[in-house]
């Protein structure tokens, strides 16, 4: 089987004394000057793409971010480009600017850059990032009245509709690509970073470096995705890419401006990274559904509820558990101390099982090796 590689959208890159890489100008087209007109319903396909170019492009920005690598002894200035999109949230002040968190990873707020489609630039104020979902907020300094996007409803997305992508491809600023939603909940695929929170939309849209943190728009003009890999042999599009869906966005978003931080609950299991259809058949299901518990680490929840190797989990709290990524998922998103009931697949019959949700942080403190 031929394979190819997953990588994250990393935007131009230069060193301090050596060669730039090719930068390309900025284009701004002067219909985004224009009032945006209301969406409406419009009689023709093109007519919808354009009236949502037209009402989110203005809130859709490049991001540059200047990073001092070290290597070998020596110090080198590298440049990183991605894209975001600008929103407000509930219960805060000012204009902020979701992007990826690879974009903008290990720069100081101050070497952090936001250009806006009409040439206006602005320097980041403050950085929040999770690492874990790829995920970073901006808050823009001295940025007030600004375009803002409306984040909306991932949970909605059906596979084969019609979405756009606005990003910084290449340093092509305000590039509009379109596609359609070709999956939901990928999450099998190894991006080789510590991003461990992978729940992402896929889409044929054509996405390419520099579209990093990038919206997903549907045809209501909403984002429901935040541009962050792609699947290549080549490095460029393929048709392949993964958007990070915008409720699991949101949900970092709110605390990371509420606490600066996230809390995610865990369980203390390892699952086999494999389940297949021959292993399923082994354990006696008729199919390989759920996740098949490889480790149980002693004085975690999972211990204390009675989870043991070999058991499969088929649901939680009556929702089907897909995969072992669709259980990691689930799990993180529920704040510690919350009571679950697991279904259980063990010795060909199933049973329940009670457990009570830990503290991710915690866990990994009393996980972690003694040195």
């Amino acid at each position: 089987m031929k394979r190819f590689v997953v990588t994250l959208f990393l935007g131009c890159c230069s060193f301090l004394g050596g060669l730039a890489a090719v930068q390309f100008g900025r284009v701004v087209p002067s219909a985004w000057a224009q009032p945006a007109a209301p969406l409406g319903e419009p009689d023709r396909l093109e007519e919808r793409f354009e009236r949502v170019v037209r009402k989110v492009g203005p809130c859709v920005v490049a991001v540059e971010a200047v990073k001092l690598a070290h290597k070998d002894g020596k110090s080198k200035t590298v440049e990183e480009s991605g894209s975001g999109v600008m929103f407000r949230q509930n219960g805060q002040q000012g204009v902020y600017v979701l992007t990826n968190n690879h974009v903008i990873a290990e720069a100081e707020p101050r070497q952090i850059t936001v250009s806006l489609a009409d040439d206006r630039i602005f320097t980041a104020a403050r950085v929040w990032a999770d690492p874990e979902s790829d995920v970073a907020v901006l808050q823009l300094q001295g940025a007030d009245n600004l375009p803002v996007a409306v984040l909306g409803d991932s949970d909605g997305v059906r596979v084969g509709q019609w979405v756009l992508a606005i990003g910084s491809p290449f340093g092509l600023n305000q590039t509009v690509t379109h596609g359609i939603i070709s999956a939901r909940e990928r999450g099998q695929i190894s991006l080789g970073t510590s991003i461990r929170i992978k729940d992402f939309l896929q889409t044929d849209a054509a996405i390419n470096p520099g579209s990093s943190g990038g919206p997903l728009l549907n045809l209501d003009g909403e984002v429901i995705g935040v541009n962050t890999a792609i699947a290549s042999n080549t490095g460029g599009n393929s048709g392949v890419a993964f958007s990070i869906p915008i409720n699991m966005a949101k949900r970092v978003v709110r605390q990371l401006l509420e606490k600066g931080t996230v809390s995610r609950g865990y369980l203390g299991v390892q699952t086999a990274s494999s389940f297949e259809a021959a292993d399923a058949a082994k354990l006696g299901l008729d199919r390989a559904q759920g996740a098949w518990v490889e480790t149980v680490y002693p004085n975690t929840p999972a211990a204390e509820a009675g989870l043991r190797s070999n058991d499969v989990i088929l649901a939680l709290d009556g929702a089907p558990v897909r995969t072992d990524n669709s259980l990691i998922n689930a799990i993180s998103g529920l704040p510690a101390g919350q009571r679950i009931r697991l279904q259980v697949w063990r010795e060909r019959k199933t049973l329940t099982l009670d457990a009570v949700v830990g503290d991710w942080a915690q866990g990994q403190v009393r996980l972690r090796p003694k040195p």
